[in-house]
């Protein structure tokens, strides 16, 4: 292995062990303060966007991860922990996570939000056992600012994902590839 990526993969485990990403998370054992973090997060994104708003009461279950850290220096790695709400009662906590490989360097934080939109795809989805964003139903991912302009009338698609709270010296979201596994009660 180069010089160069054997830093780089040093300097990437370090960042994700500082930022709360390997092992057992504190947001998942303390299940009341990220269903609080998580439906803060939902609240604020429905009240300032009428097509959030809109997906949210046609939605047959949200899954909300508020607080998503990426971090990376050519390798990188996202992660946060998350909420699945139906009727508006949490029934599980949830894990994202997501590696890449590329020209890319910094941090930063970001919530999103997928709204499943028929009982299907969410059967689906609480019965994966790693579900990924990219493979499987069709996933439209919009930032908080283009959901403004979104209406259920012309929302067509299985899920949609929405990113919000953008925070950081890091260029650009990505989903794809995003895994998203359940947290063990």
């Amino acid at each position: 292995m180069s010089t160069h990526l054997s830093f780089a993969k040093t300097f990437l485990v370090s960042m994700i062990t500082a930022a709360g990403l390997a092992g057992p998370s504190l947001a998942a054992a303390q299940g009341s303060m990220l269903e609080q973090d998580s439906r803060a997060a939902l609240a604020s994104l429905t009240s300032g966007s009428p097509g959030a708003k809109a997906l949210s009461d046609k939605a047959k279950g949200t899954l909300v991860f508020p607080n998503v850290v990426k971090a990376g220096f050519i390798l990188g790695g996202q992660g946060g922990d998350g909420v699945l709400l139906i009727k508006n009662k949490v029934v599980a906590s949830y894990n994202t996570a997501a590696v890449s490989v590329g020209l890319q360097a910094g941090a930063q934080t970001f919530g999103y939000v997928l709204f499943f939109m028929s009982d299907k795809v969410l059967s689906d989805f609480r019965h994966s056992k790693n579900f990924q964003i990219g493979v499987g139903p069709n996933i439209v991912v919009i930032d908080a600012g283009a959901a403004k302009d979104l209406s259920t009338l012309t929302a067509k698609a299985d899920v949609y994902a929405i990113i919000f709270d953008q925070k950081g010296l890091m260029a650009g979201v990505g989903l794809q590839g995003s895994k998203i596994t359940k947290l063990n009660p």
